[in-house]
């Protein structure tokens, strides 16, 4: 998927989950920034080292995560 090379996974930053560029910037973080009503403009404000591909490569990331097929497993009654 276009995009998903800024998404980088290292266990020396942030233990390993995803974030941006190998910076200290959680794909979580941007999420819930923009989930919670932030504009990207803002976010690219509070955090001048991203650019705006890393806000869209966080939500295509997330976008990605949630196309997963997901199964439920009936339970046995006795």
């Amino acid at each position: 998927m276009l995009g998903l090379e800024r998404i980088t996974f290292d266990l020396e930053v942030k233990g390993g989950r995803a974030c941006i560029r190998g910076l200290r910037v959680t794909v979580s973080l941007i999420l819930n920034l923009i989930a919670n009503g932030m504009r990207e403009e803002e976010v690219l404000e509070a955090y001048p080292y991203l650019e705006p591909e890393d806000i869209q490569a966080a939500l295509n990331y997330a976008a990605w995560l949630a196309d997963e097929s997901v199964y439920t497993v009936e339970r046995a009654t006795a």
